[in-house]
């Protein structure tokens, strides 16, 4: 797995631009010169660009055609080999942004390139480009003590806590189309930062492979079992621990151990392969059939299987354990109940 240590990284240019959403014709504004930073601002600068930044999964520049016909990586390319053209080369990337930030969604923003140096990946130094984008101003009161009395008024700024759009490249595999780390807060403008301006796609690794197969026994589970086969909500539960447990249990995945493992029927396992392999022709994913499991990647999709029973709006019952411990029947009435077992009450 690629490690990442920020701890001793160095801002060492930056410079400021303006891009609005071209659809309501707001335009860009480009700067000239390198942003000027007051004295110690630059701690909360690097806390604001690196703190929302998660390591577990890695990103490097694609294109359909040809990695060189990528016109960011073309950029970045530039950057690294031209440091004291920063400036100059640094406006096109606004420009870009701006013929791809058509979505009604998307908002105007500040647009930040920025230079570091002293990063650590895989216990290499490196440089790195990041390119953040700030879109969500708050007000921020300030109280200031003037002749022995207090004047309070309000200003615009950005919160620490997060930024809305990023990306930081590091300078190594690049022939292979770089190595970044990429934040993007807002779903709703359909990933035009991830998809079309940057054009990035996830490095197969342990942590890709293992988060991409979890979804799709997910998928599988929820949506096509029930279609194809008569099962219990409590069956269902059942097989999503049984896939997740599989993972927390083994050090390295096995495909074929894993479908005797979770499904145990022939005809569910059959119906598993065919789902598997349109799902990732469909979704242009390519997985091994045997990889090393990334405890990182299983908490985090381990979050999104969902054990609990709904029952009406009256009870949710959290299934963790085995579904033998619980009974499903229906009274003469044709109320419908669940009886469990248990040692002990906790």
């Amino acid at each position: 797995m690629i490690t990442v240590d920020f701890s001793d990284i160095e801002l060492s240019k930056i410079i400021t631009h303006h891009v609005g959403n071209k659809t309501r014709e707001e335009n860009f504004q480009l700067s000239d010169t390198e942003s000027f930073i007051e004295n110690e601002t630059d701690v909360y600068l690097l806390k604001y660009f690196l703190q929302s930044f998660k390591t577990e999964e890695f990103y490097c520049f694609t294109h359909a055609v040809e990695l060189v016909m990528n016109d960011v990586y073309n950029l970045i390319h530039s950057m690294f080999a031209n440091y004291n053209d920063f400036v100059e080369l640094s406006k096109t990337i606004p420009k870009l942004l701006y013929e791809y930030s058509t979505h009604p969604k998307v908002k105007e923003g500040e647009l930040n390139i920025v230079y570091f140096t002293n990063a650590v990946i895989d216990d290499d130094t490196v440089d790195c480009i990041g390119i953040f984008k700030s879109e969500t101003d708050v007000p921020f009161l300030k109280m200031k003590n003037r002749n022995s009395k207090f004047e309070i008024n309000h200003e615009f700024g950005f919160e620490l806590k997060g930024i809305d759009k990023a990306c930081i490249i590091f300078n190594i595999s690049a022939e292979e189309g770089y190595r970044m780390l990429i934040i993007d807060s807002k779903s709703s403008d359909a990933q035009y930062w991830k998809n079309d301006f940057l054009q990035v796609k996830p490095i197969s690794d342990e942590f890709h492979q293992t988060n991409q197969f979890l979804s799709i026994a997910k998928n599988f589970v929820t949506k096509q079992i029930p279609e194809e086969f008569e099962v219990s909500k409590t069956d269902q539960i059942d097989l999503l621990n049984r896939s997740v447990d599989y993972f927390k249990k083994h050090e390295k995945f096995d495909k074929q151990e894993f479908e005797t493992e979770v499904f145990h029927h022939p005809n569910i396992i059959e119906s598993f392969k065919t789902f598997d392999e349109n799902y990732c022709q469909k979704n242009e994913i390519e997985l091994n059939d045997s990889f090393d499991i990334s405890p990182q990647a299983v908490k985090k999709q381990a979050k999104a299987f969902k054990s609990i029973l709904k029952l009406d709006k009256n009870f949710h019952i959290y299934i963790h354990g085995s579904k033998e411990l619980i009974e499903h029947g229906v009274e003469n009435d044709g109320r419908k109940y669940y009886k469990i077992y248990y040692e002990k009450e906790e």
